[in-house]
């Protein structure tokens, strides 16, 4: 149990918006497409930035930060999250740190209560466990999706060394952060896919995402 609560009324309202590194997951950058009413690579060109350090499997995708002294979030103004609605799973989740960990075929979670010094929003009343807050932060998507990932990002294969060539990162980009490219580039027959396109999928970018978490998978691991 923890008490917990964020509103314009604290005085660090946006603060936890300010000087950070928010890593980007491929469910969250869906979700900035409709906020902003950007295509995938609109947002990438506008808001997003892509970094690989010479130790990293995968490319890692962070929200632009504004060069204001504070580095603010892109989103943020006086009035709060101007897009509350879609903003990333990080920011639901805090104050929490959510963990996982995948073995076999079972995805386990871990939980840490983050307790940043300039945070007020302990002192208010409203009393959470780890599951009504996430419940209340509508977080199922999010976290479903970052676990599907998982089966990627953690696979045997990756753990025990495996390294991607530079044709699989811009692919692993297309499939899973830069949607609008992967449809047009499927339904035109520029990229082969292993499986079978189901019907439908490319009206809905849920269902888009989900066949490009299983492309992907096929392509880097079933061969």
């Amino acid at each position: 149990m923890f008490s917990f609560l964020c509103h314009n009324r604290v005085s660090c309202f946006t603060h936890c918006c300010r000087e950070l590194e928010l890593a980007l997951t491929p469910y969250d950058v869906l979700r900035l497409r409709l906020a902003t009413g950007l295509s995938s690579t609109e947002l990438h060109d506008r808001y997003i930035i892509e970094e690989l350090d010479p130790e990293d499997v995968f490319p890692r995708y962070y929200l632009t930060m504004v060069d204001d002294g504070k580095a603010s979030c892109v989103f943020v103004n006086a009035r709060g999250c101007q897009i509350y609605r879609h903003r990333p799973g990080a920011c639901r989740t805090y104050p929490l740190g959510r963990g996982t960990r995948r073995e076999q075929d079972r995805v386990s979670e871990q939980f840490i209560l983050l307790r940043e010094t300039h945070c007020q929003g302990f002192q208010e009343k409203a009393v959470h466990t780890v599951e009504s807050f996430m419940k209340s932060q509508e977080l199922e998507p999010f976290n479903r999706f970052n676990d599907r990932l998982t089966a990627i990002t953690q696979h045997p294969q990756i753990k025990e060394g495996k390294q991607l060539t530079d044709a699989q990162r811009t692919l692993y980009k297309l499939a899973l952060y830069d949607l609008d490219s992967f449809r047009s580039q499927l339904n035109d027959k520029h990229i082969a896919s292993p499986l079978d396109i189901p019907e439908g999928v490319f009206e809905d970018d849920e269902r888009l995402l989900e066949f490009g978490l299983d492309f992907i998978e096929k392509q880097f691991f079933d061969r």
